[in-house]
C-alpha cells in the first residue's frame, strides 16, 4: 500500500511561510505556498528595507534550523545593536551599545532572499490570489477538506492549511471573526542611501545602530541598513484611521509631504532643528530615488491582546496572522519564526496514517497543544 502524504498548504510568502516550508522540505514533507504577490527580482531584493533584530530562542534558531546561518552571518552586515533615546529637544535619555543582548540584526528584504534562495522553486506559487477558502467534509474520506478558490488559475483542496498571510488573512476568516483594529499611530518612512558620505552630520547624529526621538505623543526612529543607508520612520500619533486622506496627503511625493510633517505644530514644527534637518533630508532622498511616487504612509493595526480562536481540524494560523502587534518590541517576526519552528516540529512528528481522515485525528492533539502554547508566547 502506498504512504499516505498528506496535502499541505501556506498561505503567505513572508518568513514565516518561507521558513515552516524549508523545515518541512528538510523533514521530507512537501508543503505549496501560495503567495499574493509575483516573485521579487534581485534588485527589488537588494534595495533597503526596515530591519528585523532576531532572538536567540526564536529568529535566531529558525535560522540554524533552516540551514541558512552563515548566509545570515554575511548578511548582517556592519551596523551595530546600539540604542539612543532622546526627546524632541535633542537632549539624550539613555543610551546603549547593546550590550545587554546579542540580537543581530538583518534587513527584512535580505531575510527574505535567504529564504527564498534555500526553499525549492517549485514549491512557491507566485502571483496565485485566494478569492474565497472553505473547510468542508469529504463525505468519501470522512477527512476535514480545505478549497482555495484561485479564481482563473481554478481550484485546490488540502488536507492541512496554514495561513502565514500577514495582518489580513484571508485564512483567519476560517477560524475567527475578529479583524485587526486601528492602533492611533501612522508611519510615514524614507531612505537616505549613502548616508555616511551624503550627510556625515545625519549619519552622525543617527548612530550605528537605531535613534528613538520622542515627543508630543510623536516619534523618529531611524536605524542603519544596507547601502549605507539610513531607514527613517516618522511616527505619528492622530485618531485619524485615514489620516492621509484627512490631511490631503494622498498621491503626494515624501518630499511633498514633509511640508505638512515640518509646518503642523501638532507634529514636527518644534522640534530640535538637527531632527528637522533629519526628517526633511530623508523625505528628500527617497523623493530623489523616487521620484513622482507617492510617500510610504501607512496607519498600523494589531489584533486584541489575547485574542484565540476555536480549534477547527485541517487549518490553523502563525505569525501576524494569528497575533498582530505594533512593531515597537521588535517580537513579530521572532514569534512568526518561533511559530513556524513549532509547527515544523509538530507536523513531522506525526506518525504515518493510511488516510487524510487518520492523519487528521492523529495531528489533531498535536495541534490543540501548538496552539495554546503559540497563543501563551504571544501575549
Amino acid at each position: 500500500m502506498p504512504i499516505f502524504r498528506p496535502r499541505i498548504a501556506i498561505v503567505g510568502g513572508g518568513p514565516s511561510g518561507l521558513a515552516l516550508g524549508q523545515l518541512l522540505h528538510q523533514n521530507g514533507i512537501r508543503a505549496t505556498i501560495y503567495e499574493l504577490r509575483a516573485k521579487s527580482t534581485q534588485e527589488e531584493l537588494a534595495k533597503p528595507s526596515g530591519m528585523l533584530d532576531l532572538h536567540e530562542e526564536s529568529g535566531l534558531t529558525a535560522m540554524r534550523e533552516c540551514g541558512l546561518w552563515d548566509g545570515f552571518q554575511v548578511a548582517v552586515g556592519d551596523w551595530s545593536e546600539s540604542m539612543r533615546v532622546i526627546n524632541s529637544d535633542g537632549v539624550v535619555l539613555h543610551t546603549d551599545e547593546g550590550e545587554l543582548a546579542s540580537r543581530p540584526e538583518i534587513a527584512r528584504k535580505a531575510l527574505t532572499q535567504l529564504l527564498i534562495q534555500k526553499v525549492p522553486s517549485d514549491i512557491i506559487k507566485g502571483n496565485h490570489k485566494i478569492t474565497t477558502v472553505r473547510s468542508n467534509r469529504n463525505a468519501s474520506t470522512g477527512a476535514t477538506e480545505i478549497t482555495f478558490d484561485l479564481g482563473a488559475k481554478g481550484t485546490a483542496a488540502y488536507d492541512f492549511v496554514v495561513g502565514a498571510d500577514g495582518a489580513w488573512s484571508r485564512i483567519r476568516k476560517l477560524l475567527s471573526d475578529t479583524q485587526p483594529f486601528y492602533s492611533g499611530a501612522q508611519y510615514v518612512t524614507a531612505t537616505v542611501r549613502h548616508a555616511s558620505t551624503k550627510y556625515p552630520h545625519l549619519f552622525e547624529l543617527s548612530g550605528s545602530g537605531t535613534l528613538c526621538a520622542l515627543g508630543g505623543g510623536n516619534a523618529i526612529m531611524t536605524q542603519r541598513g544596507p547601502q549605507d543607508s539610513i531607514r527613517l520612520y516618522a511616527a505619528v500619533s492622530t485618531p485619524h484611521e485615514h489620516w492621509a486622506r484627512a490631511a490631503r496627503l494622498e498621491g503626494k511625493t515624501a518630499a511633498e509631504v514633509k511640508t505638512t510633517l515640518l509646518g503642523d505644530e501638532k507634529l514636527f514644527c518644534k522640534w530640535a532643528p538637527a531632527l528637522q534637518d533629519l526628517l526633511a533630508m530623508a523625505c528628500d532622498e527617497e523623493t530623489k530615488d523616487n521620484p513622482g511616487c507617492e510617500a510610504d504612509i501607512k496607519p498600523y493595526y494589531m489584533l486584541p491582546v489575547g485574542h484565540r480562536w476555536e480549534h477547527r481540524t485541517g487549518t490553523t494560523l502563525v505569525g501576524d496572522a494569528a497575533h498582530l502587534m505594533l512593531p515597537w518590541a521588535g517580537e513579530g517576526v521572532n514569534l512568526a519564526l518561533w511559530d513556524s519552528l513549532d509547527l515544523a516540529h509538530v507536523l513531522a512528528a506525526v506518525p504515518e496514517a493510511a488516510d487524510a481522515a487518520a492523519w487528521q485525528v492523529a495531528l489533531e492533539p498535536r495541534m490543540r497543544e501548538f496552539e495554546e502554547i503559540m497563543l501563551a508566547k504571544s501575549r
